[in-house]
């Protein structure tokens, strides 16, 4: 049978076709293979990364719930903190309160006295009687013994040595009175102004004294800011403080009612310190040699095996007792080991 060449075309066409489209098929094929390997591969990795996130997040579980446990337990010790602080200003706040009922006094007219201005009664006017205490180095194994009565101490001066029957024991001692070193005295007078007041803090701004003193004065001025009608600003640049002088009474007190004042210049905010205006000086100082009359020093204490606190038991029976020239002892003090520091001061109340 022949076949023209029409025919042959489109035999070898189909074969063609027929061959295309199986390498497609068989492209397809492998193709979709790769996609599920592919795809299984990406799946294993999940699993595993979700595993471990899983872990992860475990892990970071538990240590929250530590982190909490460790909170609730610091907010229990912060709470016994304030409760203990609570109480304890409690107690300081009974300790430290000052009683509604004062001591009633009897008061008397002594004199009159012309006051030079009005303001004189504006002011509060303090007087201090200042007796400073001496001090005395009580060296080991001394003792200082103070009597009642001068009499009893000078006594046993005078007889010098002294023995005394401890447990099992008796030791010797030696009286001698007491050498002090000078003493001061003096009164000390404070003023307290109730028209001035004290500025510091004043900032150190490159513009003349006079501008400064002016911004003052305007400042205080104001009587939204409790201040009134200024009298006088003295300025030292140096110690970049003022002192200013109102004119009415009262001011200086509502100024004082805040510590800190705000003060504006050149744009700027600065706050000011405001304090008390305070004169103060000393009237009769004296210096004066001290005397102890009614106090003896005990030394040449023999050491003995008894403690610190036997052997003043002991010290205090035996010159408590008249029949060792002893009287009534009004304070005592021994030194077993080491130094201590006693303090005198005036005798007032034995004074002829």
């Amino acid at each position: 049978m022949r076949l023209n060449s029409m025919q042959l075309f489109e035999i070898v066409q189909e074969l063609l076709d027929k061959g295309s489209m199986d390498l497609t098929s068989e492209l397809y094929s492998l193709k979709d293979d790769a996609m599920d390997l592919k795809v299984t591969d990406h799946s294993g990795a999940q699993t595993d990364e979700i595993d471990n996130l899983k872990k992860e997040l475990e892990k970071w579980k538990r240590n929250l719930t530590v982190v909490k446990e460790q909170n609730i337990e610091l907010q229990r010790e912060i709470q016994k903190l304030r409760d203990d602080l609570a109480a304890k200003s409690s107690k300081l706040s009974q300790d430290f309160r000052i009683k509604r009922e004062i001591q009633k006094k009897t008061m008397k007219f002594t004199g009159m006295k012309n006051a030079e201005s009005d303001d004189t009664f504006l002011n509060t006017c303090c007087l201090f009687h200042i007796a400073a205490k001496i001090p005395f180095r009580l060296q080991q194994r001394q003792a200082l013994l103070t009597f009642e009565e001068e009499d009893v101490a000078q006594k046993l001066i005078r007889r010098g040595k002294h023995t005394v029957s401890l447990d099992n024991e008796k030791i010797e001692l030696k009286a001698m009175p007491v050498t002090l070193e000078t003493g001061v005295k003096f009164e000390l007078h404070v003023t307290i102004s109730g028209e001035k007041i004290n500025i510091s803090e004043v900032p150190d701004l490159p513009i003349p004294d006079e501008w400064i003193r002016d911004k003052l004065e305007l400042n205080f001025y104001k009587s939204r800011q409790g201040g009134g009608e200024v009298k006088d600003v003295r300025y030292d640049r140096k110690s970049r403080t003022a002192i200013i002088t109102f004119l009415k009474p009262g001011v200086a007190d509502n100024c004082m009612r805040r510590t800190k004042h705000p003060f504006c210049i050149n744009e700027k905010r600065f706050m000011l310190s405001i304090s008390p205006s305070i004169e103060k000086h000393l009237e009769k100082f004296q210096i004066f040699s001290g005397i102890s009359k009614r106090t003896i020093l005990l030394s040449e204490i023999q050491e003995v095996e008894e403690d610190e606190e036997s052997m003043q038991d002991m010290i205090e029976i035996h010159f408590q007792k008249p029949s060792n020239d002893g009287g009534e002892i009004e304070n005592i003090k021994y030194v077993a080991t080491g130094t201590k520091l006693a303090y005198f001061e005036e005798d007032t109340e034995n004074v002829a």
